[in-house]
């Protein structure tokens, strides 16, 4: 072992001090006695302020990191950041145009953490709004021309600057090519022009897995955006029941959907149920479920009578009926719900009506997670964020979206009752609760529709038609006060 692996080693024992733990002042009292071991060690050093670990993973992971390539340049840039294509080895389980599903895999040797991701992309429910879907986003429902690897981003990153806390983990990828919201149970035949299997693709990618390395897992989080976080939704329960009845009941199961918690409002203008778009949520799903055969899980179905399985798609509903303990990152203004409501910000100034529309649908989703556990409700204008590479840099009450996920992971790990017990300093329950759309200072940045300039709040609300000398009189401020106000994030 050559002398900075040496070197490597015992700065790194330093952080497992001996009974009685020194702290801070130990590690630094030790400090030279590793460089009295010999002059080129010391000239192969790498300084490490472990007072970051005590208040900031983030910045210490970050220091490993560059120590770790300081020592081993060529093979710290050689590590394999890329997640590989897999093809399903049962050919029965397909996407909707019959050409079989996959994953993207990228395994990390000696973890026992695993990260699955399905992704999101709509939903289609008619023979015609799928033919279209076909004919405009093949991706999505065909294996056909998928790329052999995909690169991690946000949190399937491998880079510990983007990825604090789960950068290691074993990463695994699911394209969604079924159009079910990862629901459904039938395959294609004469009858049915396209396979809807969502469901049975995470149950076949499971299988797989587990000759791959899952079988020896802690710890298997199930992630997804849109969608895909509805899919979370929808199958966490039936994964753990799934590895259970394989004989694996030491993995812990959990969930993450982001921006995949709808609600079953009232549009601002009803349409006709035309597509997605058009329609609203609770028609579109209620179609959907039939013509994809969808299956829900069973403590959900129970709740309501027959044919009413569709409300077991909206996550307040569904919530309450999970076993498996599920973080929730929502925007309180989702594109995607303002969307299907018939909210659209086209870039002319809303009509007071949708004004009103859009903060009320901000305190109804507030409403929706005030009971959840672990939640990260930003008040922002955007849809879907684990997988975008500034997810780290949203924050709610000074709390970032990783440092979330952390303080919830050590509290399932020190309660083990659905993190009920959170730890001091470490919240899991993050709401904004300022009205607006983008009143949080940390929203992702927005641009003018027209001339693609960076719009700060005040321009982006003025640019919707807010009025500030009404909205400073009903707030009994003046106009100044309340720039102020929003300009701060208050």
């Amino acid at each position: 072992m050559g002398t900075a692996a040496v070197h490597l080693l015992l700065l790194l024992g330093l952080l497992h001090a001996g009974p009685g733990g020194e702290g801070r002042k130990g590690w630094r009292r030790r400090g030279p006695a590793v460089r009295e071991r010999g002059e080129a060690a010391a000239a192969e050093s790498f300084p490490l302020d472990f007072t970051a670990v005590e208040g900031n993973m983030d910045s210490f992971m970050a220091q490993v990191k560059s120590l770790a390539q300081s020592l081993y340049p060529c093979s710290a840039q050689a590590l394999p950041h890329d997640l590989r294509l897999h093809l399903l080895h049962n050919a029965s389980v397909t996407c909707n145009d019959g050409s079989p599903a996959g994953y993207y895999l990228k395994e990390s040797k000696g973890s026992r953490r695993w990260l699955l991701f399905l992704e999101g992309g709509w939903y289609c429910f008619n023979r015609e709004n799928c033919d279209t879907r076909y004919d405009t986003m093949r991706r999505l429902m065909s294996s056909r021309e998928w790329p052999a690897t995909r690169v991690g981003t946000g949190i399937l990153s491998s880079q510990p600057e983007e990825n604090p806390h789960w950068w290691n983990a074993n990463m695994v990828f699911i394209p969604y090519c079924s159009s079910d919201v990862w629901s459904g149970a039938s395959s294609k035949s004469e009858k049915n022009e396209y396979a809807f299997m969502g469901a049975l693709i995470i149950q076949e990618v499971i299988k797989e897995l587990v000759g791959k390395g899952l079988s020896t897992a802690k710890v298997l989080l199930l992630a997804g955006s849109s969608a895909g976080g509805t899919g979370v939704l929808l199958n966490v329960d039936r994964v753990a029941e799934q590895l259970e009845e394989m004989g694996y009941q030491g993995i812990q199961v959990r969930g993450l959907a982001d921006s995949g918690w709808f609600l079953d409002n009232k549009q601002y203008r009803r349409t006709d149920c035309i597509d997605t778009i058009t329609c609203a949520p609770t028609e579109a799903i209620r179609r959907g479920i039939r013509y994809w055969n969808g299956i829900v899980p069973e403590r959900c179905k129970l709740q309501f009578k027959e044919g009413e399985e569709w409300n077991c798609f909206f996550g307040y509903k569904i919530y309450p009926t999970l076993r498996c303990p599920v973080f929730v990152v929502q925007w309180l203004f989702d594109e995607a719900q303002l969307t299907v409501d018939n909210v659209h910000l086209t870039g002319q100034p809303v009509q007071e009506g949708q004004w009103l529309y859009i903060q009320n649908l901000g305190r109804e989703l507030r409403n929706t997670l005030k009971d959840v556990t672990a939640s990260f409700a930003p008040a922002c204008l955007s849809h879907e964020i684990i997988t975008r590479n500034h997810w780290t840099d949203i924050q709610v009450k000074g709390t970032s979206l990783p440092r979330a996920l952390h303080c919830w992971d050590r509290s399932l790990h020190e309660s083990n009752k659905n993190g009920k017990a959170p730890l001091k300093g470490c919240p899991i329950h993050l709401i904004d609760s300022c009205p607006w759309p983008h009143c949080n200072p940390s929203c992702p940045t927005i641009r003018d529709q027209f001339t693609g300039q960076e719009m700060n709040v005040i321009q982006f609300l003025m640019h919707m038609g807010f009025d500030v000398q009404k909205m400073a009189q009903q707030q009994g401020l003046e106009p100044s006060k309340l720039l102020g106000m929003l300009s701060s994030g208050n």
